[in-house]
């Protein structure tokens, strides 16, 4: 048994990479489980906030009780879809040592891009950065590129599943379109692009905008994100 812990951060690929596990035939996949908690710790008023806390445990240890129960039969690779932002706490050590972590990164400017069409004053605590670098230099795992996986993603996938000792399935490159029992209660708010999506799309090319205002977000997100690009699967 398996269980992968993959610690992203916002307007990431990172729903679609959950899309991507969840093809496989041995995997089971859970998609945000620390949302609750964080909402009702933060006091923070997102998109469907009261949906997300009514859906799921907002006490720690039900988080993790959850993370750690059994894998339904014929189920041996648990794939999980972490906010690095979500973690307020420090983890639990039986469940962090039971997982293999892993980590995906995306250009600071395009993660700022994407995020600004969400939400109009994000802060860099809102991006994950600096909480992704801190959870990777307590528990080292395998990093993947967001654009390097898009350009390959069967050699990008291919190498993310050999560092986390599970075969590398066919599978794993395309899903039918729409929605997911699997899929938190915020999909409606957040995953329209992923709900239409059939397997990975091509890099964007071209201009990246983004709103002088939160150009400073880049300049503070960018070492953080360069200490991981140093140790990206190739």
């Amino acid at each position: 048994m398996t269980r992968v812990a993959m610690w992203s951060g916002p307007r990431n690929i990172s729903t679609a990479m959950l899309r991507s596990f969840g093809a496989r035939s041995d995997t089971v996949v859970v998609d945000e489980p620390m949302y609750a908690y964080y909402l009702a710790r933060t006091g923070l008023q997102h998109p469907g906030r009261d949906e997300v806390l009514a859906a799921q445990p907002t006490e720690w240890a039900d988080v993790v009780a959850g993370l750690l129960a059994p894998l339904p039969p014929g189920v041996t690779v648990q794939y999980v879809k972490h906010m690095t932002h979500h973690l307020l706490t420090r983890p639990d050590e039986e469940w962090f040592d039971a997982c293999r972590h892993a980590y995906l990164i995306r250009d600071p400017a395009k993660v700022v891009a994407s995020y600004a069409q969400v939400r109009d004053e994000p802060t860099l605590a809102d991006l994950g950065f600096a909480q992704q670098v801190a959870i990777w230099r307590e528990h080292p795992g395998p990093v993947v590129d967001a654009d390097a996986l898009l350009a390959d993603p069967r050699g990008a996938l291919a190498a993310l599943c050999e560092a986390l000792e599970i075969p590398f399935q066919e599978s794993m490159l395309s899903w039918a379109p729409g929605p997911r029992d699997t899929d938190g209660v915020w999909a409606k708010y957040w995953y329209a692009g992923v709900e239409s999506s059939t397997g990975f799309a091509a890099p964007r090319t071209g201009a990246t905008v983004v709103p002088e205002r939160l150009r400073h977000l880049i300049d503070e997100a960018r070492p953080y994100y360069e200490e991981l690009a140093a140790q990206r699967l190739v």
